[in-house]
């Protein structure tokens, strides 16, 4: 049974991600599970560290990237969720091809979540583990949104 409260697709996702760290480095979103959301990075100058590896901060963008969406998509309408911690342990080195990560919900509670992303290169090797937990919030109601410049609350 899907965990997703609200429909998914690929399209979807990858227009969310469009102007972010995630588009720049170069994500593609793969899969969409009943239970997970899989996508991947190249390893290329966009993300290798200075000694040809790719780089662990990168690692933890696409990390956080998959995690957060399966959170989002996972939390009852009218809440939110929000990233308050994300580990990634680093096993195996990469130097070409891409890296793919899958992100499964470990708990989805009343107030939070967490979920851990494991990281392959193109031979399936493990190369990271990481978890991400985030807090369930109440969504702002749009009278909380903050206003952009030149708006002004009440006009018409």
């Amino acid at each position: 049974m899907p965990i997703w409260k609200t429909p998914l697709c690929l399209a979807d996702l990858t227009a969310l991600n469009q102007g972010t760290a995630a588009a720049h480095l170069g994500m593609e979103m793969l899969e969409i599970g009943d239970d997970f959301l899989r996508a991947r990075l190249p390893v290329d100058e966009r993300t290798r560290q200075p000694f040809g590896l790719f780089h662990g901060g990168v690692s933890v963008v696409l990390a956080e990237t998959l995690g957060s969406l399966g959170a989002a998509f996972s939390c009852p309408s009218g809440y939110r969720a929000v990233g308050i911690d994300i580990n990634a342990n680093h096993i195996k080195g990469v130097s070409h091809g891409w890296v793919t990560g899958t992100a499964r919900p470990v708990h989805i509670g009343r107030s939070t979540q967490v979920w851990q992303i494991d990281m392959h290169n193109d031979a399936g090797d493990l190369t990271c583990v990481s978890r991400l937990t985030v807090a369930t919030l109440a969504a702002p109601s749009p009278t909380q949104l903050p206003l952009s410049a030149g708006d002004t609350a009440g006009d018409p």
